[in-house]
């Protein structure tokens, strides 16, 4: 009798929806490439850089609650149309993450994820380039929230235009 009751207890808790939760478990450098393709010269010349900027993420699920999310950034400094130099980093982290789907989860890969991911991979990016010796880059906070908003927005705007089922686009 007591092993029936034991054994009830058990699949109750089994069946009990989980708290979500969301907890960092690895961070890593998953990606670094550093180039400077005037080599010399560049040091010998008087410049005033253009800065551009590129950022990407990318999520997959890699098991049971864990998430791999990597934070990509780009940095090319330009000279005119010379490229001065250009840093690729990749930051990557592991995640668990329970009791989220849909729409929260995304957002949470998306955004929560990045930020925490972010300060890591700007401080590869500043600790690179002024061991390089040229002068540090201090990015600017970026608002992945925002980001993501403006993301779930144009899909929809997209997904507003596209013809519905049966319909044809027509040419004109």
């Amino acid at each position: 009798m007591a092993d029936t009751e034991g054994n009830d207890e058990i699949s109750a808790t089994d069946q009990a929806p989980t708290e979500p939760s969301f907890s960092p478990q690895r961070l890593y450098l998953k990606d670094l490439s550093f180039e400077t393709p005037m080599g010399t010269d560049i040091f010998s010349q008087q410049w005033e850089p253009k800065v551009g900027q590129d950022l990407s993420t990318t999520s997959s699920k890699i098991g049971a609650d864990l998430y791999e999310v990597a934070l990509r950034i780009t940095i090319t400094v330009k000279h005119g149309e010379d490229v001065l130099y250009l840093i690729e980093a990749e930051q990557g982290g592991v995640f668990k993450i329970t009791g989220l789907t849909g729409q929260q989860l995304s957002q949470v890969l998306n955004t929560a994820c990045p930020n925490i991911l972010f300060p890591y991979v700007r401080e590869v990016i500043d600790s690179t380039v002024t061991k390089a010796s040229f002068p540090p880059i201090m990015l600017p906070p970026v608002n992945f929230d925002s980001l993501f908003i403006a993301a779930i927005n144009k899909a929809k705007a997209e997904e507003s235009t596209m013809p519905t089922q049966g319909e044809s686009p027509t040419a004109h």
